[in-house]
């Protein structure tokens, strides 16, 4: 079995801590606004955050044109559920920063953090669509991580193909 260049291993296991790190950020940014509490630091980590995560997609996009990617292992439907997938996870990952930073434009946390005035945060971002977006993404990617994770499990302790070892450095499949 062959395996994803080293590259596209680092970039992959990176968005993946990025990820994780843009949503308790996120959670916790969520928490503080409801609380009165959100600070204009922890708006602009989470934005860096997220940045982070669209422009590690765009790169693994890249090294994914310039290295290529394994073939799939079958034409099974559940392997076109997870191609499909994939290119999901690819898609909201571009996304969802994108709505972030439509969420900060359209409401009042660009005037705020412009102003470096944490009280002109908005408590509520009622009519903000980019927020109510950003919200449901957030949702659609756990989904996705969560089906893409069961199907690797799958494939590694169900099926024993070591198709894990294609996204693990040092692993030969």
């Amino acid at each position: 079995m062959t395996q994803y260049s080293n590259r596209m291993m680092i970039v992959h296991w990176l968005v993946l801590v990025m990820m994780i790190a843009a949503w308790f950020l996120g959670d916790a940014v969520h928490d503080a606004r409801h609380e009165g509490g959100a600070t204009i630091a922890a708006y602009v980590v989470h934005a860096l955050v997220g940045a982070s995560v669209l422009l590690l997609t765009l790169v693994r996009l890249f090294f994914r044109s310039k290295d290529g990617v394994p073939p799939p292992l079958g034409d099974t439907p559940a392997d076109k559920l997870a191609q499909l997938v994939k290119y999901l996870l690819y898609a909201v990952s571009i996304l969802l920063p994108v709505s972030g930073f439509m969420q900060a434009l359209t409401s009042d946390v660009c005037k705020a953090i412009t102003a470096g005035n944490a009280a002109m945060l908005p408590k509520k971002f009622e009519g903000v669509m980019a927020h109510d977006v950003h919200e449901v993404l957030v949702n659609v990617l756990i989904v996705l991580v969560v089906v893409h994770v069961l199907g690797a499990l799958k494939h590694q302790f169900v099926l024993k193909d070591n198709i894990m070892g294609r996204m693990l450095p040092g692993k030969k499949g």
